[in-house]
């Protein structure tokens, strides 16, 4: 049964890309949202036993670790000194807004929850950065399996709300406090650089290029494991995840690991397995126990975050263009920025947006476990 549940783990997503990037009418599918689903499922049919949980947890654990380095390599670290004028100090701003309610909400509502301390840490990360975030902090932090589903959970529903706000009323709801758009100070053009769709991921072209990668992937992951042996076993796993990236930037410098094409792709196919794995270790019965208030924390979190975010947004006269796309970034991950880019009719901001956004992935570890730490000190 381990060996199937392997191969499930890591079958299933490449089947899910492979029909997203083939089959027309599945190109808006979320393989994130079906794989997440169909872990539960058969974590909760009784084929997944308790002798199970430590294979799945450790196929969590190397997914996350091979994820990390993936989707960092493409970053170019240079870039974020072109952004210091107000798509910077935007996505700034956002960073300051998450980190200021998910502390507030926690302090309020948050401390009569069993390890809520690492909810603001996960919420941090997950709203500068995404989901990868998200599953690299969870794997730092330790934390339980259906609490961070239902952090998750909680998540796909409102952020799904909050994609739909943005692309159809937020312009004219938040026309009445923030001046209109001015692009000036951005590049025009809708070529983004930064590839972040599937579409191609199969092409022979790419295939050795991304066995290169992965396997530069798998040394920085030794090189943080074999440090988890001389580091105390408290912290042993946040300090792996710190190195990872650390290397994982390191490497972004060297140009010819830059250009590699498709490894922010790669990265996301290993999150997809992380996905799996941890719906099938998630108690849909516990779940549901759990839900409830941790969901009335995110919604309070992320229209919190949003509203603080468009008040700074103002004081600092950022546009309104300019705080939809980097909120965009920060909340939903640059894989939405175009969408949203287009439905403002303002395709200019591609490239800041997802610049900013993958910024964001980059710093998404160090800002999620930082403020859980300090959260700590006040459960």
């Amino acid at each position: 049964m381990e060996i199937a549940l392997t191969l499930t783990a890591f079958l299933a997503p490449a089947i899910l890309i492979g029909l997203k990037t083939s089959v027309s009418y599945l190109e808006k599918m979320s393989p994130l949202i079906v794989c997440y689903a169909l872990g539960l499922i058969i974590g909760n049919i009784g084929i997944v036993q308790e002798q199970h949980l430590a294979v799945l947890d450790l196929i969590s654990t190397i997914a996350v670790a091979l994820s990390i380095p993936l989707m960092l390599f493409s970053v170019n670290i240079r870039d974020w000194f072109k952004l210091a004028g107000k798509t910077g100090l935007s996505m700034v701003l956002a960073m300051v807004s998450v980190i200021i309610t998910s502390a507030v909400f926690y302090l309020l509502i948050g401390r009569g929850i069993e390890e809520g301390w690492k909810i603001p840490g996960l919420l941090v990360g997950l709203y500068t950065g995404g989901t990868p975030n998200l599953a690299a902090i969870k794997t730092a932090l330790q934390v339980e399996q259906n609490l961070y589903l239902a952090v998750h959970t909680s998540d796909i529903l409102l952020g799904a709300v909050y994609i739909l706000f943005v692309i159809t009323v937020a312009r004219r709801v938040f026309s009445l406090i923030l001046k209109k758009a001015d692009v000036e100070h951005l590049k025009s053009g809708g070529n983004d650089g930064h590839e972040t769709s599937y579409r191609g991921f199969f092409n022979r072209e790419f295939r050795f290029p991304l066995i290169a990668a992965l396997f530069l992937a798998i040394a920085i992951f030794a090189v943080g494991g074999g440090l988890s042996f001389i580091v105390p076993q408290s912290i042993s796993t946040m300090i792996v995840i710190l190195v990872i990236t650390t290397l994982s930037l390191g490497a972004s410098l060297v140009p010819r690991v830059r250009a590699i094409p498709r490894t922010f792709q790669l990265g996301e196919y290993f999150i997809l397995v992380f996905c799996f794995a941890v719906g099938a270790m998630g108690n849909i019965s516990r779940l549901m126990q759990s839900t409830p208030r941790v969901f009335i924390i995110v919604m309070a979190v992320l229209l919190s975050t949003l509203v603080v975010h468009v008040l700074l947004c103002r004081v600092f006269r950022i546009d309104l263009d300019t705080m939809l796309i980097t909120s965009t970034a920060a909340i939903c991950s640059p894989p939405f920025v175009g969408v949203v880019a287009v439905a403002l009719k303002n395709r200019s901001l591609i490239v800041p947006g997802i610049t900013t956004g993958i910024i964001g992935y980059a710093l998404g570890n160090y800002l999620g476990i930082a403020i859980a730490h300090l959260m700590k000190l006040f459960a």
